[in-house]
């Protein structure tokens, strides 16, 4: 399904005056409907790769903020013509940087806030505020509103109608906008920030806008590794519900590996695992760092000591419940054509050695490949199970309605256990 319009063209109000007219519209304008009763939804949308595009001419606008393929291919250009490392996502900030050194005063709509996402508007949200920064950190706030409802062949109805705010303009101009968020998110309702930039960028406005009670859906795979493990493990200490779509797209590594230890003759192997090896495209470990810490919590590992190696490899030594050590290693993987998605996993393997029983190796690989590489190093005396891991490529606003659809209100209790440790690895 393609994203929606809203129904009608919006409005341009000054901020003061936004409350008081959606107060109006549901009320007067729009007799015996008093919007959807779900959530609201706050917004990050930057957009800067795609911005940079269409100022540089590569792509025609408008601008929508939605991940499409236009915009990916585009981008992907751009990493060869600026001679950027092969594995450079296509949508990171590295990306940004080198179309900004690029002439060009190309412009087009912006209708960031106005294109929902089919999958977000099946949801019928009943506010949907964005927060669309411009590459002029100069221009001045404008604030625009609108009625939106799905369309009728998405269910739509009157009483699912909601609204969208848009507030656009530089930087220092949406600080000082944000006076008027408070009154347009009502008490009554569940609120969601979806941080949907890099996790370096506006600290002090991600610290305004994701407050609790609100609920926070970030990304960990955009942004310093570091920095967005601290930020993940901070925010669920400190008790807000976060979600994040870079766990989310762990959830087939997860069920895979689950799977294969299910038959009865495996499961005395995971009590006997003495390697682990994760591969992940180019040099953002978060993923394969969740996925590790995961493995660990459930099996009750300790972990010892973590080290950074030359090759920009990541070492680890934990400790079974038994006593017996567990050697751990995450590599970078140089990628022609990698994900959106930096850091993604490319392939697994566990090792086993159980007493009285033959050693067995477990290789999980993605459907791209990355399973020959794994299987080096002396596995010709072990029993070889491999598994290629269907890996969903689903566009990020899907994700984003997966877990609005959820509508939990506290943080994934696996995720909760395995972010702490996973920052320990990255420290």
């Amino acid at each position: 399904m393609s994203p929606q319009l809203t129904l009608q063209t919006p409005l341009e109000l000054p901020p003061s005056e936004v409350p008081g007219y959606l107060e109006q519209l549901w009320t007067k304008d729009q007799p015996g409907s008093q919007g959807a009763h779900t959530f609201c939804l706050l917004v990050w949308q930057p957009a800067w790769v795609e911005q940079q595009l269409l100022r540089t001419g590569r792509i025609n606008g408008p601008i929508t903020g939605v991940q499409q393929e236009n915009v990916i291919a585009a981008a992907r250009q751009v990493v060869s013509d600026s001679d950027l490392p092969l594995n450079t996502p296509p949508l990171s900030a590295e990306v940004s940087e080198a179309l900004a050194k690029m002439s060009g005063d190309g412009r087009g709509d912006d209708l960031r806030g106005q294109h929902v996402d089919a999958a977000v508007s099946a949801l019928r949200p009943r506010r949907l505020i964005t927060l669309a920064p411009s590459l002029d950190s100069t221009q001045g706030l404008e604030t625009l509103v609108a009625a939106y409802c799905p369309l009728p062949e998405e269910g739509g109805g009157t009483a699912a109608c909601g609204d969208v705010v848009v507030l656009r303009g530089g930087h220092t101009a949406l600080k000082q906008g944000l006076t008027i968020l408070q009154p347009l998110l009502p008490e009554d309702l569940p609120s969601w920030v979806w941080w949907n930039g890099s996790l370096d960028e506006a600290p002090e406005l991600l610290q305004q806008l994701a407050v609790r009670p609100r609920r926070l859906i970030l990304d960990s795979a955009v942004g310093e590794p570091v920095h967005g493990l601290d930020l993940l493990r901070k925010r669920i200490e400190a008790g807000q519900s976060v979600n994040d779509l870079n766990w989310l797209r762990l959830r087939s590594w997860r069920e895979t590996l689950a799977m294969v230890f299910d038959p009865p003759q495996r499961r005395n192997a995971l009590g006997h695992v003495v390697q682990l090896d994760i591969d992940v495209e180019g040099e953002h470990p978060v993923q394969g760092l969740l996925l590790a810490a995961w493995i660990a919590d459930r099996l009750g590992w300790t972990l010892n000591s973590r080290h950074d190696e030359p090759d920009h490899s990541i070492t680890a030594i934990f400790s079974r419940a038994d006593g017996a050590t567990v050697k751990f290693r995450l590599a970078a993987v140089p990628m022609g054509q990698p994900s959106i998605h930096p850091g993604q996993i490319v392939g697994l393997r566990l090792i086993c050695q159980p007493e009285n029983q033959p050693a067995a190796c477990v290789i999980l690989c993605a459907e791209s490949g990355g399973c020959m590489r794994l299987e080096a190093g002396g596995m010709a005396s072990m029993e070889l199970i491999e598994e290629v891991v269907p890996v969903q490529h689903s566009p990020v606003e899907a994700d984003v309605a997966r877990l609005l659809e959820g509508g939990h209100d506290t943080t994934n209790p696996l995720l909760a256990a395995a972010a702490p440790l996973a920052a320990k690895l990255i420290h």
